[in-house]
């Protein structure tokens, strides 16, 4: 089963829901609000994709933060951060078995449709 990661209220999260239940696929939502975020969970995705790709640096809560923060950022500050808000993680993280997909562009649609037809 997919388990999708994010915020019940973000619209790509919203819209990757909707595609994925169109699309017949199984899966689970987690919400990292609501449902907290293991911090092994997220070592393990910072060590499978890297933290660059999972840090959203397009969002409020990184305008936010102080231009120290942002300027001196590197991974054991990025890890503690995004471990401290949930919301500084990219969205939606789609665990497709132990592969890791950040976003919901072509590449990760492609990426879990593959996962769902070679569970058929």
């Amino acid at each position: 089963m997919i388990t999708v990661y994010g915020i019940k209220n973000c619209d790509t999260c919203r819209k990757a829901l909707k595609w994925l239940s169109a699309e017949g696929i199984e899966h689970q939502f987690h919400d990292f609000r609501a449902d907290g975020l293991e911090r092994n969970t997220l070592d393990a995705w910072v060590a499978t994709i890297g933290w660059e790709q999972l840090l959203n640096r397009r969002g409020t809560t990184w305008r936010k933060l102080p231009a120290e923060t942002k300027e001196t950022i590197d991974p054991v500050s990025a890890v503690s951060l995004m471990g401290i808000n949930s919301t500084l993680i990219k969205r939606p993280v789609f665990d497709l078995d132990g592969d890791i997909a950040v976003g919901f562009k072509d590449p990760e649609k492609q990426a879990i449709l593959s996962r769902a037809s070679s569970r058929a």
